[in-house]
């Protein structure tokens, strides 16, 4: 009952996130794709279930390793552009810019942020991963 519980609680707050902050709207102002709302809906949906049934019934395909990266690209790109829409409809980098007063290193900034982001996803993949 209480993991019933808390994925209902987790679950309207993903919802919450996605509906206060306007993200898929956002996101699809940001890929110019507006006839193509549908499809980022849909896709979110599909996603949040097909990967909830994964997990709660244990489903496993079994693929070799290089047949993982197609998946894991397109799981970036969905993870990078989420992100990206979260940042933009916040507001975090120029505030952060402004305040700290690094204005005129605003791309470096950008630069260190996402070279970190490939390397911390690069050592925990490679290095950290049980093997």
């Amino acid at each position: 009952m209480a993991g019933l519980a808390g994925g209902f609680s987790v679950g309207s707050a993903f919802v919450a996130l996605l509906i206060v902050l306007d993200l898929v709207p956002r996101l699809v102002q940001l890929t110019r794709a507006y006839r193509k709302s549908v499809i980022f809906e849909s896709a979110l949906l599909c996603g949040v279930l097909y990967w909830s049934c994964a997990d709660l019934f244990g489903w496993v395909i079994p693929l070799h390793a290089g047949w993982l990266l197609i998946p894991s690209l397109f799981q970036g790109i969905f993870v990078g552009m989420f992100a990206a829409a979260l940042t933009e409809v916040l507001n975090v980098i120029p505030i952060v810019a402004k305040r700290l007063r690094l204005d005129p290193f605003l791309f470096a900034l950008l630069i260190a942020m996402v070279l970190g982001k490939v390397v911390g996803s690069l050592v925990d993949w490679l290095v950290l991963q049980p093997k």
